[in-house]
């Protein structure tokens, strides 16, 4: 599930920047988005090991503490590297999805 999410997700930011007139490659921007999701990777360990120990409300506000750095992290690194490559008045369009991608990465994890 979450590798289809991951290649569907990409492919669809990556769609909507050429369609918006970036010159990015769809292997290169597919490359990117997949390295920004390692801090999501970290992330979902850590969450996985505060549903281990079991801390109370503490643990949920630690697991959303954590997700939320790794969130911005992504959405920050992938948002930089693709506004190069669209016309600024585009860029808004083009970083868009992105936030969506990374939000449902992240509620992803929260589920699971």
């Amino acid at each position: 599930t979450v590798f289809c999410a991951v290649w569907f997700g990409s492919a669809v930011v990556t769609i909507n920047t050429q369609l918006l007139g970036g010159t990015i490659s769809f292997f290169q921007s597919v490359c990117v988005l997949g390295y920004c999701v390692f801090p999501m990777t970290v992330a979902a360990v850590v969450v996985d090991l505060f549903k281990m120990i079991h801390l109370g409300a503490f643990s949920v506000l630690a697991e959303i503490a954590v997700l939320l750095v790794a969130f911005l992290w992504s959405t920050r690194a992938s948002s930089v590297f693709i506004g190069q490559y669209i016309v600024a008045s585009r860029r808004l369009l083009a970083v868009f999805p992105v936030l969506f991608f990374y939000t449902f990465l992240g509620w992803l994890i929260l589920l699971f």
